[in-house]
């Protein structure tokens, strides 16, 4: 600034010099008569010169010094642009220190969290390998094990002409497991629902004013299959049929009790016949103390021949029974009666003493039969009631099936069917009938002991979108079997003609629709314990009764 201040002293005093020096000479050529101004020299003239020049080195010299100034002054500014971005550094340095001491103390504090979880995960890591070896140990017993059951919602219609329509919905549920205890022994259990004196059926009607329903132990049993002879099974509980047979010998609902023997050889090198197997059947159903107790006992073999697109798999069955006499002489309890002496409720609901022309009805003595005794029976002097046939069932089955197609077709509908005959061989052929009036009458007939069934059908029952549609005919005489655990669905236990027309659509994969058409009516009304329609006297015929099943199932 200074500087600047001499630059600008000079400038104003070559300024004034000049100015008088024109003046000088303006004032000189003005007018002749004024008076003459003394003549300027060379002398003045070079010492006016010397003065500017003197004042042009004084201005150079201001330059170089400006210059020099502003070259420091830029430099000065670069330092101060530089110390400025030093300062700014420093200060992100400083804040990073600061950051960095926050940082520290939140990285100890993560570091020693993360001392804990490593040891909360080792501590972890050691419980997750005991509980990783329980659930090893379990799924490996559970894996033993083969999970089965079903649920069923039914719907239900009964028609007969000159009775009263009939409409229910009924559930099933059946649950159960089968696996190995070790190398040799099998053993399963079953839960299933359904009125647990009735031992025909698994339902239960959607009735009783919303309540509860009852579930039973419907098989439980120990199966003996040595590894070592994989060719020899013993059974001994609550099983499920191991022989051949139909509804006219046992309700597929029952599972027989007692024991069973089976001796089974797969027979890979014959052309022909592929397995023969033979068993031996006793069956333990009425227990009691200081009594002869109630059996029966026999023997079955049954074979698979396969001829080409034909398979056969022929079965016969003799079967005794012993002291049957029992069914008939129930206690109110066995059979859930409603009330026992003295009139005091038994408890569970149950079927109730079994109907029929002279059974008995009431306490305490009572006839087992959800579905009614449709068999010949006669009174003895002491009042007890008796069969008049003994049972020794002779039962030849041949079952089948043939591939009719090629393909997946050969598979999906093959025709299947099954042809009986059944022969009491301890049926009476003297029997007692009743006529209009309701007089009973003993009269020759002949054997009243054999049952004709035939079956046939056309596609299976395995996959999803799988069909199967079929027929079967049933011709059962009166005393051909017990009539206490034959198929419960059907007209009548016995002493019936029946059709039956069924259908199902494999909806899903666990996931089956059925359809059944049960029609059916009594074959002799004359015979005794013979089921009639109501207001039908013996001697009629009994109408026909129309009953269809439309149900829904699904497996697991």
């Amino acid at each position: 600034m200074k500087y600047a201040i001499k630059l600008g002293a000079v400038v104003l005093t070559a300024a004034s010099l000049l100015a008088s020096a024109s003046a000088a000479t303006k004032k000189a050529a003005k007018k002749p008569d004024v008076p003459v101004v003394p003549a300027v020299t060379a002398d003045d003239v070079k010492g006016l010169r010397d003065a500017l020049a003197a004042q042009s080195a004084q201005i150079e010299a201001l330059k170089q010094q400006m210059a020099a100034r502003d070259a420091v002054w830029q430099q000065t500014q670069q330092q101060l642009v530089d110390a400025k971005a030093s300062a700014a550094s420093a200060n992100e340095k400083a804040m990073a220190v600061e950051n960095s001491s926050v940082q520290k103390d939140s990285f100890d504090k993560l570091n020693s969290d993360l001392t804990d979880v490593k040891t909360t995960l080792a501590n972890s890591a050691v419980t997750t390998q005991d509980e990783q070896k329980r659930v090893s140990t379990l799924e490996s017993t559970l894996g033993r094990f083969r999970w089965t059951g079903d649920m069923r919602v039914r719907g239900e219609s009964f028609f007969q002409p000159g009775v009263a329509d009939r409409n229910r919905a009924r559930i099933r549920v059946r649950f159960g497991f089968e696996g190995k205890l070790n190398d040799d022994f099998l053993a399963g259990v079953a839960l299933a629902s359904g009125v647990l004196p009735d031992s025909t059926s698994t339902n239960s009607s959607l009735t009783d004013f919303f309540q509860k329903k009852t579930i039973g132990i419907d098989r439980g049993y120990i199966t003996y299959n040595p590894r070592a002879h994989k060719w020899l099974s013993v059974t001994g509980g609550k099983f499920a049929y191991s022989w051949t047979r139909t509804s006219d010998t046992f309700d597929p609902d029952i599972n027989p009790e007692g024991f069973n023997e089976k001796f089974s050889f797969d027979l890979a090198r014959q052309k022909y016949v592929k397995n023969v197997t033979v068993q031996g059947i006793q069956m333990l159903y009425a227990e009691v103390g200081g009594g002869a107790d109630s059996f029966a006992a026999g023997g079955s073999i049954n074979s698979r021949i396969v001829l080409g697109r034909l398979t056969l798999n022929p079965s016969y069955t003799v079967l005794n029974w012993k002291n049957a006499d029992a069914i008939l002489n129930a206690s109110a309890y066995q059979v859930g009666a409603t009330t026992t002496t003295g009139g005091l409720p038994v408890p569970g609901p149950g079927a109730g003493c079994a109907s029929g022309n002279g059974l008995p009805n009431k306490t305490p003595s009572c006839a087992f039969g959800a579905n009614g005794i449709t068999n010949a029976t006669f009174v003895d002097s002491k009042g007890v009631q008796h069969f008049l046939s003994g049972f020794l069932y002779s039962d030849l089955i041949v079952g089948g099936q043939v591939k009719t197609g090629t393909g997946k077709w050969s598979t999906r509908l093959p025709l299947n069917f099954t042809a009986e005959y059944l022969d009491n061989l301890r049926a009476a052929s003297t029997v007692p009938t009743v006529d209009s009036t309701g007089k009973v009458t003993t009269v020759t007939k002949g054997s009243q002991g054999v049952a004709y069934y035939f079956e046939a059908s056309v596609g299976q029952n395995r996959n999803k979108g799988d069909i199967q549609f079929g027929y079967a005919f049933n011709h059962q005489e009166q005393d051909s079997a017990i009539a206490a655990f034959t198929e419960s669905d059907q007209r009548a236990p016995t002493n019936i003609e029946q059709h039956r027309f069924f259908g199902l659509w494999k909806v899903g994969a666990n996931t089956s629709a059925n359809f059944t058409y049960w029609y059916g009516h009594t074959l002799d009304s004359t015979l005794l314990n013979a089921k009639l329609a109501t207001g039908v006297k013996p001697g009629s015929s009994d109408p026909y009764l129309k009953r269809l099943q439309f149900d829904l199932v699904y497996t697991f």
